[in-house]
């Protein structure tokens, strides 16, 4: 069973005619191109291999003419046709790599466009799981080379096709049998060469994961995310071990697979090489006979040679397109990849203004690589114009809610509805563009100040009014204003004159960027965690005023600043323990009211 099952993949992942269509789509006319010269440059060894046995036979003959003179002019004539199909030919090669170059720009980038829609494209849970991150690590490490391999292998494929053609041709003119001694002659090297690429398909398949941690590893020796840490803690020679550790078998792997592959090959070659000087022998002796001409002992032999390495040519170019369509399954297996976060087929309209308001309705969720639910039969309500707290330890559910509220997953049990339509019933962009987001773990972009927050609403033009306003309404107005450049200042250190913030400053354009959106309802996720107290307490204080009738949910664990919201939310293992306003959940004396008296010294 399993060997049917690996015969069935390795059939589906030999599909040639993917690797021509895909090249085709990428560069139609440089492949045009590429073709009209694959005819010429195969046509043309022929006829320099008949123009050097007309210049031996020539020759040959001018040995014994009478008049040397009158027959090295015709030996001269044939050497200046030689010369011009020569530098015919190196003008053709010339044009042939030019346009080689061209087509593989073209269908890299093709590469990358469809390697970046899809990852646009596929939803959050796939991001958020190891198997899926493994695809992802196959499709980009094999995405940026092979078309280049496709490329050349077709090319191969052509010319090395016309060219063997035409030797076949001129070598079944002088007996049947050179013919099938030259195509017994590459098919075991051919043979050892499909037998490897699978191998070495499999084994790469099989080490996905250990390479990508290995990659990881090599990313926090020489990223700037971990280099404060790993020189605090003396972490860089243990990360270097551990990288070491993970690259030693992987390494001694492929060299047990080179090794013998090259032993394989070895002996295909010395087969190969058997052959041609037998058939040299055969040759010969039917010059010595006088059966043919020194000039066609030379021609004869010459097209062995070349049709050997033309047929070497073309069946390594099927050898080629054979490793790179196995490699390029999974590229496509990246691309098979489907979304199950669905787009509705009649969409309706997302209501502006909301009337009713967000419901959530006995909603259940559990992450697919989980066990059990991280929200347990929820069941709440976001009024127009209400602004809403979350409350509760680390891991109780509450950014897991924002991402059902904001459809990057569907719940499994129950429904979540605007207006009383169910959100899946929306297209999800048009959704996602009521909603303002900022996240604990929002993004730091190395772009100007100005790109950073406009980012947050990329509807309006770079330069508009609005994202100084959005500024200054974050409390970032004025550590901009102290930039060497001010909204123009590129941050991070990744690039050229690039400033780098502290974490509350980061976090202050991050909270620009939510305000710059028109959205109906704005979401804060704990992105004022790194700012002080007081400084929190400003922001939301002017965020309220802000709102202008716009809904908002709020998640923080500073009770100075949930205590502002209409109403509060206490989450704990999944599901709503208390609701109420600040006031009441106080005179419940519950889990809200505990909290709150640990943190009272802070704020009272």
């Amino acid at each position: 069973m399993q060997k049917l099952l690996l015969s069935q993949k390795l059939s589906q992942a030999f599909r040639l005619d993917r690797a021509v269509r895909f090249v085709w789509q990428a560069a139609p006319s440089w492949t045009i191109a590429s073709m009209v010269l694959v005819l010429i440059q195969g046509a043309l060894p022929l006829l320099t291999l008949y123009l050097m046995k007309l210049i031996v036979d020539s020759v040959t003959f001018a040995l014994g003419a009478p008049d040397k003179i009158a027959a090295f002019r015709h030996v001269a004539l044939l050497i200046s046709f030689a010369a011009g199909v020569a530098i015919l030919n190196s003008l053709f090669q010339q044009i042939a790599g030019f346009v080689k170059e061209a087509q593989t720009l073209k269908v890299t980038d093709h590469m990358y466009d469809i390697l970046h829609s899809k990852s646009i494209e596929v939803d959050l849970e796939y991001y958020e799981n190891p198997q899926y991150l493994d695809t992802l690590h196959r499709a980009q490490q094999e995405g940026p080379y092979r078309p280049t391999h496709i490329v050349d292998g077709l090319v191969r494929l052509g010319q090395s096709g016309i060219s063997l053609l035409a030797m076949v041709g001129l070598l079944f003119s002088f007996h049947w049998i050179m013919a099938v001694v030259l195509f017994a002659a590459a098919i075991p090297g051919i043979l050892v060469r499909l037998k490897y690429s699978g191998k070495l398909y499999h084994w790469q398949r099989g080490r996905t994961q250990a390479e990508r941690k290995a990659s990881y590893f090599n990313w926090m020796l020489t990223g700037d995310s971990h280099a404060k840490e790993i020189r605090l803690f003396n972490l860089g020679d243990l990360f270097k071990h551990r990288f070491g550790n993970l690259r030693k078998p992987l390494r001694r792997e492929r060299l047990d697979i080179s090794r013998k592959r090259s032993i394989a090959e070895l002996g295909a070659q010395a087969g190969a090489t058997l052959a041609v000087f037998g058939s040299f022998s055969f040759i010969a002796f039917r010059t010595i006979q006088g059966i043919i001409t020194l000039g066609d002992m030379i021609m004869y032999f010459q097209a062995f040679q070349r049709g050997l390495g033309y047929l070497r040519g073309m069946l390594g170019g099927v050898a080629d397109l054979y490793e790179d369509s196995l490699f390029l399954s999974n590229l496509y297996e990246f691309l098979d990849l489907e979304p199950k976060v669905k787009q509705p087929l009649h969409p309706v309209p997302v209501p502006r203004p909301i009337q009713k308001g967000m419901i959530f309705e006995h909603v259940s969720f559990k992450y697919p690589t989980s066990n059990g639910n991280v929200l347990e039969n929820i069941s709440l309500s976001i009024e127009p114009g209400e602004v809403v707290a979350l409350v509760g330890e680390n891991g109780s559910g509450k950014t897991t809610f924002v991402k059902l509220l904001c459809r990057l997953y569907d719940p499994n049990e129950g429904m979540i509805t605007l207006d009383g339509i169910d959100l899946r019933r929306f297209e999800t962009m048009t959704l996602r563009n009521e909603i303002s987001v900022i996240f604990q773990d929002y993004v730091k972009y190395h772009l100007t100040v100005r790109e950073n927050i406009w980012l947050g609403n990329i509807v309006l033009p770079a330069d508009h009014k609005d994202i100084e306003q959005a500024a200054f309404h974050s409390g970032a107005d004025e550590l901009i204003n102290r930039l060497p450049k001010g909204y123009e200042t590129t941050l991070g250190k990744w690039f050229e004159d690039g400033e780098e913030l502290s974490i509350g400053e980061w976090q202050k354009i991050a909270l620009a960027r939510a305000f710059l959106r028109d959205a109906q309802l704005i979401v804060l996720d704990e992105p004022t965690s790194a700012l002080d107290a007081k400084s929190e307490y400003e922001v939301f204080r002017n965020f309220r005023k802000l709102l202008d009738g716009r809904s908002a949910v709020l998640i923080s664990h500073r009770f100075s600043t949930v205590k502002m919201a209409d109403r509060i939310f206490v989450f704990d293992g999944g599901n709503i323990k208390e609701q109420g306003t600040h006031d009441q959940l106080m005179g419940l004396g519950g889990t809200y009211a505990e909290f709150f008296e640990k943190q009272a010294q802070h704020y009272k």
